[in-house]
């Protein structure tokens, strides 16, 4: 039985930490990765396994704390200026790239111009509409200059949305195909040492930091363990310290030997996801409004809660994540209780007729073979209803391909993770202008003129309490049109041994507080 729970990712930044193991010697931290990265170009990509190991290698402008606070990173301050429609910041002085040359704000302008307002999904999709200009008038400062107050601008320039690459590696190229991306080269706390695929990857500690006296670990070596008992098991021999997602199943014997287990529900970039079932709605019959119903009203999600993520996570009762307190819409979706009844009465209507077999319709599902259990408890629900579901289980390349660039699907299951901020990772599913071939952005081909403008609206709001009126309109149209059905909020527990401590669990990072136990 595969009880493996998708939550969101935790990137490995260990600046302050300090201990050793035997397995790998002194000074090194041993992590475990579900998946290859494939690359190490945080810029291009919101994959999660990526961002596990280039968040290490790399920096955005500020990092944030336990309450979403911007904290200095690459910028060291920074102030709001013109009612809120031009950011300045001013960059710390002495930080190199890993290859000695020095970082300055054309990196910070040309990323943000060439990389991610192109091809990060999160950062395209609301940046985009709201950047009028980003410029450099000197080396040490950066500008952005906004179309209007945007006040979660700050929330959206750590490592994970906003990671600032080297202009000299990378100007004139498709940052895509660059084979820079295989020998990346950063300005973070580690360097890249060594890459064997499917196996392991080596990092070392950056000895021109322009933190002082950080890091503290001389290596990081996260190991490729696909198999997750496999790596629960290697958690207890020590030959590995820190697992970032376990099972449900695994919590008692962990607990048991003394592994330190950390439930995460909210942190940058990766937090507050919501397992999501996505219609294509340039497909019949999925592009009939009765038919999208009629599959919500006859997939059982309290039984996707209790049998598939076994309570780690709850119903989803809103498009917007509950970990986004002042945004989500409470109880929205509380009228969709399963009803096969109603769901066939809504097929009927649509001229989808029981045929031979049971059968209404065949349509099928593309996902990551991760997420097969899903797959599984819907195919069963629908069944009831006469619609086939047929599970197609692809790689992330394949994946990639077959739903944001070629559309080749009918419906998709994406754990799409929506951040701090409705602007981070919510956005990004919904308006128009982010139908393109960008991972993870509008699966759905969703269009709607007045979402679109609502979201912008909420963007420039200045009060959270204004912006959360406005997202729940956004959501109350959602729930009418179902371009996606919200199936679950998915928790997830990481685990680490006892012989450290200080992880900023909020943030899914090892950072400056991570520590030697005395």
């Amino acid at each position: 039985m595969d009880r493996r729970l998708r939550g969101g990712f935790l990137a490995i930044v260990v600046l302050g930490a300090a201990f050793s193991t035997q397995a790998e010697g002194q000074g090194t931290l041993v992590a475990a990765t579900a998946a290859d990265p494939q690359h190490f170009n945080p810029g291009i990509t919101t994959a999660s396994h990526t961002h596990a190991v280039a968040d290490s290698l790399f920096n955005g402008l500020v990092a944030l704390g336990r309450s979403a606070e911007a904290v200095p990173d690459l910028a060291q301050s920074w102030t709001v200026e013109d009612a809120g429609k031009v950011y300045r910041f001013k960059l710390a002085s002495g930080v190199r790239w890993h290859d000695g040359q020095r970082l300055t704000a054309d990196d910070v302008v040309f990323t943000f111009k060439e990389i991610l307002l192109k091809h990060h999904a999160r950062t395209k999709a609301s940046l985009s509409p709201v950047v009028e200009d980003i410029v450099a008038p000197d080396d040490a400062t950066v500008v952005f200059r906004l179309k209007r107050p945007y006040p979660a601008l700050l929330q959206q320039l750590d490592v994970t949305e906003a990671p600032i690459l080297p202009k000299h590696l990378y100007a004139g190229s498709d940052p895509n195909t660059n084979p820079v991306n295989l020998k990346p080269v950063g300005s973070g706390p580690f360097v890249l040492e060594s890459y064997v695929r499917d196996d392991r990857i080596n990092l070392v500690k950056n000895r021109d930091y322009f933190k002082p006296g950080l890091p503290a670990f001389d290596r990081i070596v996260f190991r490729v363990i696909p198999d997750e008992r496999t790596a629960v098991l290697a958690l207890v021999k020590g030959e590995i310290d820190f697992l970032r997602e376990i099972s449900v199943s695994d919590i008692s014997l962990l607990r048991r030997e003394g592994i330190v287990l950390d439930r995460v529900t909210s942190g940058a970039g990766g937090g507050n996801c919501i397992m999501t079932l996505g219609f294509n709605l340039e497909r019949k019959p999925l592009a009939d409004m009765r038919v999208r119903r009629a599959i919500a009203l006859a997939i059982d999600r309290d039984r996707i809660e209790r049998d598939v993520i076994f309570g780690l996570g709850r119903v989803a009762d809103a498009p917007i994540s509950s970990g986004i307190g002042f945004a989500h819409a409470y109880g929205l979706l509380a009228g969709f209780t399963r009803n096969i009844g109603a769901a066939s009465q809504l097929l009927d209507d649509a001229g989808l007729k029981v045929g031979q077999g049971g059968i209404r319709f065949k349509i099928d599902i593309a996902h990551f073979p991760q997420f097969s259990r899903y797959s599984d408890a819907m195919r069963q629900d629908l069944a009831e209803v006469g619609i086939q579901l047929l599970p197609r289980q692809l790689d992330r390349a394949a994946m990639i391909d077959a739903v944001f660039m070629k559309r080749e699907f009918d419906t998709t299951l994406i754990h799409y993770c929506n951040g701090l901020d409705p602007e981070i990772g919510v956005r990004r599913m919904y308006v128009s202008s982010n139908i393109a071939k960008v991972p993870f952005s509008n699966a759905a081909a969703y269009r709607n003129a007045e979402v679109d403008r609502l979201f912008d609206e909420a963007a420039a709001a200045a009060e959270p309490a204004a912006r959360g009126r406005i997202y729940r309109t956004i959501q109350e149209i959602l729930v009418q049109d179902l371009p996606y059905w919200w199936l679950v909020e998915t928790d997830f527990v990481a685990a680490h041994r006892s012989t450290f401590e200080g992880f900023q669990s909020w943030r899914g990072q090892f950072a400056e507080q991570a520590r030697a136990k005395p």
